[in-house]
């Protein structure tokens, strides 16, 4: 079974706009209205417009901002503001970036992936909500393509897929060189050498790919495929309603990122830093950590997360930070005795699951320890990727304590999602994001 193919891209003219810096975009689920804003005034052709257009008043089920949307796509195409390209290609993809002061790059390619309903060898790790899947639900259904891929992970330890496409553009030039929102650099080649998109799609036969970001987006694409098999049960194997338009990634390669998503406690009604160390006490090793009273939180941030980093793969390690850490510069290592309690905590899971620092400190630290239980989190539990903002926020009194962690690994990701499970919520958070706007396809 084919489950890759290249694909006609749609891409912006860089004759008719004015920069394609201009009229990229992030992913539409981490666009603020603020961001939103400021990208409309970017460009009127930038690509927000159509994947995450404003609603206005007197909207309604004729004319809103999906219909907008589809009839801005029209127009771009029809005005050469987009071309689709006349041959089928894969498109490799360089993102340049840095990550904790180290400068890093990540490779991948876009390309055409098989729908799999049943997800059998397309692998999810998180659960999906229906207000989002309804929301791109609407922009499909009036669009009919994929705006922005997904991103997917594939095994290959011996770097096979990367290497023939390296092979194959060698030094060449770049098609497209951009700088993105968050000011990593962007590159795309098109590569449509026939004989090396076969050598690449027949790599892909019988791996099993795992979902990093885009969840929504991809059951959207299902949704819509069975929508359509509900009017056209005839609808062929190699339609394009079948596929969706993804980035590949090798999720060996040295350039992804997975950042960790620290947890804030808020209106816990009786918090006390010592009552939590005294319930604490029956699981976990306590260490006073003297941070000092004046490093800012930058510099406490990362000195608590170069500590509990050391013990990565050893244990099960978190940083406590309390409100009073400011006053007496006392924070705590909370290290885990016996990762076995986890067996009677959460039984209904299974054993990679429960060693996964966001469910040691889910299940055991908030609920057992804190009393923030499964129906209490969204009352109680914020997140931030950002160490440096968790104390600093702690520090401001908005927050009653944060919890720092390690990231998540990329193999406890694929072990938990072979054992047929989804990582707890906010386990994971890839680094670098995909831009929005590089390459586009039609249905």
């Amino acid at each position: 079974m084919t489950r890759i193919r290249p694909f006609k891209g749609i891409q912006f003219n860089a004759r008719k706009v004015d920069s394609l810096d201009r009229v990229m975009s992030p992913p539409y689920d981490i666009i603020a209205p603020e961001m939103q804003s400021q990208l409309y005034k970017k460009s009127d052709y930038n690509l927000v417009r159509v994947i995450l257009g404003k609603e206005e008043k007197g909207d309604n089920k004729r004319i809103n901002k999906y219909t907008r949307a589809a009839t801005l796509f029209e127009q771009w195409r029809r005005k050469g503001i987009l071309n689709q390209s006349k041959k089928s290609a894969v498109y490799p993809y360089q993102i340049k970036y840095e990550s904790d002061g180290e400068q890093r790059e990540l490779n991948g390619f876009f390309a055409l992936l098989k729908l799999d309903p049943s997800y059998s060898w397309i692998k999810a790790h998180e659960s999906t909500l229906s207000k989002p899947k309804l929301d791109r639900l609407n922009l499909t259904r009036t669009v009919n393509a994929n705006l922005e891929p997904i991103e997917v992970l594939y095994p290959d330890e011996k770097n096979k897929v990367d290497g023939i496409i390296k092979d194959s553009i060698g030094d060449s030039s770049p098609n497209i060189s951009v700088n993105g929102w968050d000011g990593f650099r962007h590159f795309l080649w098109n590569l449509e050498d026939e004989a090396v998109l076969e050598e690449i799609t027949k790599q892909f036969e019988d791996k099993i790919l795992f979902i990093a970001d885009g969840h929504h987006r991809y059951q959207t694409a299902i949704d819509f495929m069975q929508e359509t098999l509900s009017k056209n049960p005839r609808l062929p194997e190699d339609s394009p309603l079948r596929y969706r338009m993804a980035v590949l990634v090798n999720m060996q390669h040295p350039g992804l990122t997975i950042l960790p998503t620290h947890r804030l406690i808020h209106s816990v009604q009786g918090f006390e830093p010592k009552r939590l160390l005294t319930n604490v006490k029956p699981y976990f090793e306590i260490e006073k950590l003297r941070i000092g009273k004046n490093p800012d939180s930058k510099t406490k941030g990362e000195e608590l997360m170069r500590t509990i980093g050391e013990e990565k793969g050893r244990s099960k390690i978190f940083a406590f930070y309390p409100q009073t850490a400011r006053k007496d510069g006392l924070c705590y290592l909370l290290t885990l005795k016996d990762i076995s309690v986890m067996n009677e905590i959460e039984q209904g899971h299974s054993k990679v699951w429960r060693r996964l620092d966001a469910a040691v400190l889910h299940s055991l630290l908030l609920a057992q320890c804190l009393g923030i239980n499964k129906g209490r989190v969204e009352e109680h539990v914020a997140y931030t990727k950002s160490s440096e903002e968790a104390i600093s926020l702690v520090d401001e009194g908005k927050y009653q304590a944060a919890f720092l962690l390690n990231p998540t690994g990329i193999e406890e990701l694929k072990d938990v999602v072979l054992a047929n499970e989804l990582m707890p919520q906010k386990s994971t958070y890839f680094l670098p994001k995909l831009l929005s706007g590089l390459v586009m396809n039609s249905f």
